[in-house]
């Protein structure tokens, strides 16, 4: 059976981060990609110079137009803008159930221009987390769910960690990328786990749209593997993708992971 993942996130059009991310890592991993697009952006590698909401409405139109016609195996939500799209999407989910939902916290882009309003991330908290099979949080997001300083070191995380997962979600992805160490270690938390996981740091400024890209090939993964495996699987195409990112050569800025450097 073919596994169908969507992506609910706001567009890129340079193609690094977003929807266009999530797609290419769909893909790569063998998931047929779907999109329902919260906001456009006018970025490109060197920074992000507009954004503008799509009404929720319309991201609820999307949503329901294709829900009513295929089978969706797996949700990546990405960028969400506002407080308002959040409850849409939320009432969308509660009201529609999808079995794997994999909740990346998008909150602030590479180059520091904020993508989620301020009164957004409560609603975030108290509407979606619950709804999330795992949520991919890196150290300085944990602290804004949290209300809290950003951890400093690993013990700091898991603690995070754990207070986010009783926040009601089913796992915690706590990313280390922030933290300053030779590697970069990630804690996958759950109700009865802890296990740690290490990547060695790559000398590259091309790491646009990791973490939408980390995100969405969990949720490619998920609807056919254990939420360990697709984890671990996930971790390891992100790796290679950034370790062959310096041959795409794309953009004067922070250029993107290369997606497919499988195939091409």
């Amino acid at each position: 059976m073919t596994t169908v993942a969507l992506t609910i996130a706001g567009s890129d059009p340079s193609g690094g981060a977003g929807i266009q991310a999530d797609l290419k890592a769909f893909s790569a991993l063998g998931a047929y990609g779907m999109s329902v697009i919260t906001a456009l952006t006018a970025q490109s590698t060197q920074g992000v110079n507009g954004v503008h909401a799509v009404p929720p409405d319309f991201v609820e139109a999307q949503f329901n137009t294709l829900y009513q016609d295929i089978h969706i195996d797996s949700v990546k939500i990405g960028m969400l803008m506002n407080k308002e799209i959040v409850t849409s999407v939320a009432h969308l989910l509660n009201a529609n159930p999808i079995a794997n939902i994999v909740l990346d916290t998008v909150m602030i882009a590479k180059g520091g221009h904020p993508l989620l309003k301020a009164d957004a991330i409560s609603a975030i908290r108290d509407r979606l987390l619950p709804l999330a099979t795992i949520i991919t949080p890196n150290l300085p997001e944990a602290a804004a769910l949290l209300d809290c300083q950003e951890a400093k070191n690993e013990d700091e995380m898991q603690r995070q960690g754990y207070k986010l997962l009783k926040l009601g979600c089913q796992a915690v992805l706590m990313k280390g990328g922030h933290l300053p160490s030779q590697e970069s270690p990630d804690y996958l938390i759950t109700d009865n786990k802890i296990i740690r996981m290490t990547s060695p740091r790559i000398a590259t400024k091309n790491t646009h749209g990791t973490g939408c890209t980390l995100s969405a090939a969990i949720a490619a993964l998920l609807p056919k593997h254990n939420l360990e495996d697709a984890v671990k699987q996930a971790k390891n195409y992100l790796q290679g993708a950034i370790e062959h990112a310096d041959s795409l050569k794309i953009g004067k800025g922070i250029g993107p992971t290369h997606h497919f450097y499988q195939w091409w």
